[in-house]
Order: C-alpha cells, then structure tokens, then sequence
C-alpha cells in the first residue's frame, strides 16, 4: 500500500511538471521560465564529470605542469556537451533509453553481453566514487576509512530516498548538492591568487611539454566519456515531456540541450578550478602532488584550514552525489537490456561491499581510484557507438536524426576517446612490467 502511494504521488508530480511543458509547448510561457520544465536531467548526469576520479587527475596535471593543460578541459567540456546532448536526444525521440533501443536492434545474447559490461563498469565506476566520499570524511573529520564509508553508504542511500519523492526532489537535491562542490572550488580559487594571464594561455594555447604532459592530457580527454552518464542521460530524458510529433521533440530537445550546455559549463569550471588551484599553489612551489590525502593537507599548509575543509567537502559530496548516480545508472542497464529490476536499496547495498573490501585491505584510495579508471575505460565503446549508430539512425530517430556533421564529429570523438583509453591502457600495464 506505501509503495502503491509512492507511485501515485511520483504520477502526479510528473503530471504537473508535464502540465507545464505542455504550457511551454503551445508558446503559453516565455522568457526564461519556459527552460525551468526542462532543468533538471543534465545536472544529474554531469555529476559524473566531478567525481573524485576527476579531483586526482586534474590535481596531477596542474601539479606537474600549471595551466598548460586547461585547454584540454575545455575540449573535454565540448565533447561532453556533443555525448550528452546525442543520449539525451535518443531519450526524447524514441521515449526508450539506451540500453532498450539496444535490447530491441541486437541479438538477445549481445544484450546480455552489454549488460555484464556495463554493470562491471558501473562497479568500478562507484569504487571510485564511493572511495572518494570516504576519503572526504576521513580528512575532514580524521574518521577511519572503514567507519567513514559505512557513513558513506548510509548518506548514499539518503540520496537514493528522494528518487523515491520524484524526480524534482531528487534533481533539486543532486544541484544543491552540485552548488556546494562548486562553491567550495570558488572560494579555494580566490584563496589560491591565480595568475589570470597564464590561465588565459593555458586555456587558449594548446601545446604540450614532454611525453607524461600527452600522457595526462589523454587521461583527462579519457575520462571524459563516462558510460553510466551515457546510459542514465536517455533515461532521464525519455518520459520526461513526452512529445507528439517531431516539431515538438525538437522544441523539446532544444530546450533539454540548453539544460546541457548550462551543466556542462559548470562541470567544466569545476575541473578547471581543480587544475588552477594546483597550479597556483602547487606547481608554483615546485610540488608534485598525486596523492589526495597530500593535497588536502597542502592546501592548509599554503592558504589555510579553511583551504583544506573546502576541498574536503567538495570530495565528499562529488563522492555521494555520483555514488547514487551510479546506482540508478546500474538500475537502467539492468532494466534496458535484460528487463530485470531489483530493488535499488539491494543495488546500493551489494555495490558498497568491493569497495569496503579493498577499503578493509588497506589499498591506498588514489591508487583505488586510478585502478576504477582503467577498468571504466573498456566500457567506452560499448556505450558510445551504439549510441552513435541508433542517432544517425531516422528510422529510429524520426526527425530528430543526427545531422552528417553531428554523425562526423560523433565518430571522430568516439574514434579519439577510444584510441587513448587503448593508449592509456597499454601505457599502464607496461608500467607495471
């Protein structure tokens, strides 16, 4: 009977919200309010371009080299904004997410294949996250790391609860939470005193230094690509506002593609702010920092105690909020291409015990983090060239198929991601030789 309500309300908190796009459809509401319906699912899934897998690259990049290594987060926010934007058309011209358009045009044992894949990624991907939030309250608080993520999970389910209100709740919960990461960069950005004008070079001045410079650069470019946000990004787009022809879909679609653009910006000031930061007080100095134990103890060192709690917090609530995107992305897979569903509470909970086992082993979290990384990397393809094949697809797509340039610059950056995933990869594993 709970349950049966819990829908019942979700119905009519989706009814309202469709009430007003309908209004934004007929031209009833202009200016910017007629953006609000549409808010909401490019937030949820940009969360996975602030993860703590995030935090320990751009920290090593901007330690290493400065701001020579900006403009390939701005190139990764461009590719972000052309995937994204791709997922969430799917949703919006099909009403079906990914992995459902999959199960429908491959074999049946292709289906099973890619769901396997892609629930290994989206554990790795979590150990990640999960990790990183851990790592947050052991620094702020000085908790035990095994303590510390059995309060990261129960916070994780927290999250998971408002999905449960609807998905206004849980949207406003996830950019509430995104204002917090965002604002802590800001603030530890004033403190740090960047050099603005190297900044803007390193933003408009594409070049390297050496072989590691490339080496990083392909990790951040790498990590641009997260299948999970991939597949979750068409199922939050595909019953959101549903359209009745193809003029209103792509009403639809150019409204969600600003949503996008605005996320992705503040995905993408964020890396930015990471890098700057390290930058400006580590590479400065002349330190090296790969570790995120180390930088957060720099950064007290250099600027202060409120420095240091800042970038705590802002591991720990990426670390929770892409946790629980996590999860309702292992929650799509599984229903999109084998049309099964558990419990996402039973989700959570079996997603917690490999990283609280390697926590329990005393695995160093950086090193966890980097070793989620290259186990994310194999999953790249599976999710973006289906994606691109269903796109370019107007049986499929109807009106809303991609353009030929779209369809180029989708396989070029699918062809490049991949390619330096496979680099990334290879380098390694011969590392480790």
């Amino acid at each position: 009977m709970i349950e049966q309500n819990l829908k019942q309300e979700n119905i009519s908190k989706h009814n309202k919200t469709t009430i007003s796009a309908e209004a934004v459809l007929r031209g009833d509401v202009t200016g910017f309010k007629k953006l609000l319906p549409f808010l909401g699912p490019a937030f949820i899934a940009a969360v996975a371009y602030i993860d703590p897998g995030n935090f320990a690259t751009n920290i090593t990049a901007g330690s290493k080299y400065g701001y020579l290594l900006l403009w390939v987060i701005v190139i990764s926010n461009l590719m972000a904004i052309l995937i994204q934007s791709l997922s969430a058309k799917l949703g919006i011209a099909t009403g079906k997410n990914l992995p459902e358009v999959a199960r429908d045009k491959f074999p049946k044992a292709v289906s099973i294949f890619l769901w396997i894949q892609s629930e290994l990624v989206i554990i790795a991907t979590d150990l990640a996250e999960f990790i990183g939030a851990a790592l947050g309250l052991y620094l702020l608080f000085d908790i035990p790391m095994l303590p510390a993520a059995l309060i990261t999970a129960v916070g994780s389910f927290a999250i998971l609860e408002l999905q449960r209100r609807g998905f206004r709740s849980l949207e406003a919960g996830i950019a509430a939470m995104v204002l917090i990461v965002v604002l802590s960069f800001a603030f530890q950005v004033i403190l740090a005193k960047p050099d603005m004008s190297a900044v803007a070079v390193g933003i408009f001045t594409p070049k390297f230094e050496g072989v590691e410079s490339i080496l990083l650069a392909a990790g951040i470019l790498g990590a641009t690509v997260m299948p999970h946000a991939i597949y979750l990004h068409s199922s939050l787009t595909q019953n959101r506002v549903v359209g009745k022809n193809d003029l209103e879909k792509k009403q639809i679609f150019k409204l969600e593609f600003l949503d996008i653009i605005i996320a992705m910006i503040i995905a993408g000031a964020v890396n930015m702010s990471m890098l700057i930061i390290s930058a400006s007080l580590f590479f400065k100095n002349g330190l090296v920092i790969e570790d995120l134990d180390k930088a957060f103890h720099q950064f007290g060192h250099f600027v202060g105690p409120v420095a240091a709690i800042c970038f705590g917090l802002g591991l720990l609530i990426a670390g929770l909020s892409s946790s629980s995107v996590g999860t309702m992305a292992g929650d799509v897979v599984m229903q999109g291409f084998i049309n099964k569903r558990i419990n996402l509470y039973i989700r959570r909970a079996i997603t917690t015990i490999p990283p609280l086992t390697i926590i329990l082993f005393g695995v160093n979290p950086t090193s966890a983090l980097v070793m989620s990384q290259i186990i994310l990397s194999f999953g790249i393809a599976f999710a973006l060239i289906p994606l691109i094949i269903f796109t370019s697809n107007r049986k499929i797509m109807g009106g809303l198929v991609n353009h030929r340039i779209t369809t180029v610059l989708g396989w070029i950056i699918a062809g490049l991601v991949i390619l330096l995933n496979l680099f990334l990869l290879f380098e390694t594993f011969y590392y480790w030789q």
